[in-house]
């Protein structure tokens, strides 16, 4: 049987994790998803630093990243993962609210995979994250995990 990889939620609006949860519960998406406050307990779970020193090595399948987080927002923390060898490849997406010119184009400078403006419509925001988890979690191939 695969093991399906873990999704890591780095989000710190309660609402929208409930709401991306549900999601991806909604649409049978079996992946384990962690969900981080900030971009500080996000790079600690990466690194198996901190509470999840302990927590079995090896990278999420797709990291879903806000921007605007407290300690260190969603920009420092993909300019911190692209920097990192071992999280080079690593997916990220973005889920923000923001469609600001300047935040789409800083992310894709340092290397996001994929921008989602977070829909305000509920039907909406549920489509795009099942769409999100789908093809991240369970249909894109990742490279082969060097932390192993």
């Amino acid at each position: 049987m695969i093991e399906l990889k873990t999704i890591l939620l780095a989000e710190d609006n309660p609402k929208d994790v409930e709401l991306t949860l549900e999601a991806l519960k909604e649409h049978s998406l079996a992946n384990k998803v962690v969900v981080v406050r900030d971009g500080v307990e996000a790079f600690e779970y990466l690194r198996c630093e901190g509470k999840y020193k302990m927590r079995k090595k090896g990278n999420p399948a797709v990291l879903l990243l806000d921007l605007k987080m407290p300690r260190m927002d969603g920009h420092e923390l993909l300019q911190a993962i692209r920097s990192d060898p071992m999280f080079k490849t690593l997916p990220v997406v973005i889920l923000s609210s923001s469609k600001e010119e300047p935040d789409l184009q800083k992310c894709y400078e340092l290397g996001v995979n994929a921008y989602v403006v977070k829909p305000v419509n509920f039907k909406d925001f549920m489509e795009a994250v099942k769409n999100i988890g789908i093809f991240w979690a369970l249909l894109n191939e990742l490279p082969p995990d060097k932390r192993d």
